[in-house]
């Protein structure tokens, strides 16, 4: 793994240190924090993708792993929610980025049996942050192309199953009017569709509901799903957050509404980001060879 920042911007390497001292400040026992993705690789990009009349922008955001000791720091919200309002507040970061956390346990173990999000991690990462020498993330197990298309294969089947079943259910909740319901279930669709992409493209799902993040985790894979949302016009933009809030909010508050129309037009949008996902995700899986 790779311990040097030098090769991104000056502006960059002052963000992730600030992302990371924010990180050693709230949790108490960090292992080990790493940059992957695209930033480690040396591949961020800022993309223009143009629709029509509708210009897409896309800017690669930090991934950042951190490893930690106790299984509670790694699966708590609150713990990770204050340090998202710690970085938040701020006001430096301006690069878009995304946290996950493990135990350093976990992360040995899936190198162990290959799982080839954590070996890419390995092999392209870089460390901005090591608790002594002694935390080393050891061998990893190399599978070959054939087991990782098969993996692919299997996942990408399983949650394109689960977004045809959520968007059957959003069909019924639809013909019955039942608005909230129905935008509960077409948000659980596009959530199933960004859980394919991920799981096909890195052999990972990240533990979010906020398809937005999930979205641009996409779109680092392939600009192209870029086109799937459309948020050029306030009223684009409307639709899409309150299909980005219906995980909640179409459930359990009473103020939530959302129109005929802007489901028909979320729907539409639905069916953009199948038809991409089944042909991007095809391309992918054939790749492994």
């Amino acid at each position: 793994m790779k311990k040097s920042l030098s090769n991104l911007p000056k502006r960059k390497q002052a963000e992730l240190k600030l992302i990371k001292n924010t990180i050693l400040e709230k949790v108490p026992d960090v292992r080990m924090v790493v940059l992957f993705g695209s930033y480690a690789r040396g591949k961020w990009v800022k993309d223009i993708h143009t629709e029509g009349h509708t210009t897409h922008v896309y800017e690669s955001d930090f991934d950042i792993l951190v490893a930690v000791k106790s299984k509670k720091s790694a699966e708590s919200h609150d713990l990770h929610d204050r340090v998202e309002k710690a970085i938040e507040a701020t006001n430096k970061v301006k690069t878009p980025h995304s946290i996950i956390y493990h135990t350093f346990g976990y992360v040995r173990q899936m190198l162990i049996d290959g799982q080839y999000f954590f070996t890419d991690i390995k092999k392209e990462g870089i460390h901005l942050y090591r608790k002594g020498s002694k935390f080393s993330l050891g061998r990893v197990k190399i599978l070959t192309p054939k087991r990782r298309r098969q993996i692919a294969q299997q996942d990408f089947k399983q949650w394109s199953k689960n977004a045809k079943d959520f968007y059957f259910g959003y069909e019924v909740y639809f013909k019955k009017r039942n608005y909230k319901k129905a935008a509960f279930m077409l948000h659980q669709t596009v959530e199933s569709f960004y859980s394919a992409i991920t799981l096909v493209f890195i052999n990972y799902r990240f533990r979010t509901h906020d398809i937005k993040l999930l979205g641009i985790k996409a779109v680092s894979y392939d600009t192209e799903f870029a086109l799937a949302f459309p948020r050029r016009t306030a009223s684009q933009r409307r639709a899409f957050n309150l299909l980005r809030k219906a995980y909640v909010d179409a459930r359990y508050k009473a103020s939530y509404k959302i129109t005929k129309k802007q489901l028909e037009y979320l729907a539409g949008r639905v069916k953009v980001l199948q038809k991409l996902t089944k042909k991007i995700c095809q391309q992918k899986i054939k790749s492994f060879v």
